[in-house]
């Protein structure tokens, strides 16, 4: 049963919201299902049931594809407040993408189910030109993803992620190990290490077990 702060979050974060009749709105409210999951663990997989839609409440989630050698790279993250349908394919039938969703830190998010989704969308043509638009938003996330890797030289794309990343946390200190690094571009973490050990023998970082420090951010923009 969902409480009103995360009524208010559907509210907020499903554009069609105010569209539904007050019928659809009590059948999206009564199927959200409040759902929790702790670091690492996995939320969707490719051969999984269909999932939905999710709304993150808090936490962060990582979307990712991977290689048939299990080399894996990010799609995109999603924090709170921020909503993901790659899990519907079977929903959107002209969608045929197969992602995996884990979540990266300790998370509470909101699904509703692909069955109430489904008798939305027959219904309700702004449920369904939300389903698409979305959709439409996170696939063109997935081709600037595409456009990096083959465009890009790995020192822009790891100088761009380094610069996302201290944007995103507010910080120049950055958390993170070269093998997560390497998962979020598709790299192997011998190469990220290599290219972090550049960085911080021309004085753009300073690394450490777990953590990089970025001390020259406008050197990483020049590269970028």
């Amino acid at each position: 049963m969902l409480n009103s702060e995360q009524i208010d979050l559907l509210h907020h974060s499903l554009s069609f919201f105010d569209k539904l009749t007050p019928s659809e709105k009590e059948m999206l409210i009564n199927d959200a299902a409040i759902k929790k999951y702790v670091q690492g663990e996995t939320i969707f997989q490719a051969d999984n049931d269909c999932l939905g839609i999710i709304i993150v409440q808090d936490g962060s989630l990582r979307t990712y594809m991977t290689s048939e050698d299990g080399k894996e790279i990010t799609l995109y993250r999603l924090q709170a407040g921020e909503t993901c349908i790659f899990g519907a394919t079977c929903i959107l039938d002209s969608i045929d993408f197969d992602v995996y969703i884990d979540a990266e830190t300790d998370c509470t998010i909101i699904q509703i189910s692909s069955m109430t989704l489904s008798k939305l969308t027959t219904n309700n043509v702004y449920v369904e030109l939300y389903a698409y638009k979305l959709a439409a938003e996170r696939f063109s996330d997935v081709m600037w993803v595409m456009q990096q890797i083959l465009f890009l030289s790995f020192d822009k794309r790891l100088a761009s992620f380094l610069i996302d990343e201290a944007n995103k946390q507010k910080s120049l200190d950055i958390k993170m190990t070269h093998e997560q690094i390497a998962k979020h571009l598709g790299s192997a973490r011998e190469v990220v290490s290599r290219m972090l050990s550049y960085f911080a023998k021309e004085g753009y970082v300073t690394l450490s077990r777990g953590h990089i420090r970025i001390n020259d951010k406008n050197a990483l923009y020049d590269l970028r």
